[in-house]
């Protein structure tokens, strides 16, 4: 089954690397990313400098959470984009809940 995500509810694609991690909230009845952040990213950075562990996949969930709610969106699709369903991504979604997102 194909995840898709539509305006009132978008989908988020987590992506995690060694050193880094990302997620973007898309549209896809438009194909838009309607907002992106990653860990590398200048005010995220600051932080947390090893970005690529758990504790700063929480950190980054929570200020995920946080500028999405400020964009007026509060229900999404989490899509894990293959990743399996533990460690950095569970934190990352865990925290995504924490921060008031529904999923």
């Amino acid at each position: 089954m194909r995840m898709r995500g539509t305006a009132t509810i978008p989908r988020l694609v987590a992506h995690r690397s060694l050193k880094n991690f990302s997620a973007q909230i898309v549209d896809d009845s438009v194909k838009k990313v309607m907002f992106s952040l990653s860990t590398s990213d200048k005010k995220i950075k600051q932080k947390f400098p090893k970005a690529g562990n758990v504790k700063a996949a929480e950190l980054f969930g929570q200020a995920f959470a946080a500028a999405v709610k400020e964009k007026g969106i509060n229900k999404i699709i989490f899509d894990r984009a293959g990743y399996l369903y533990h460690g950095r991504i569970k934190t990352f979604a865990d925290a995504l809940r924490k921060g008031g997102l529904e999923f």
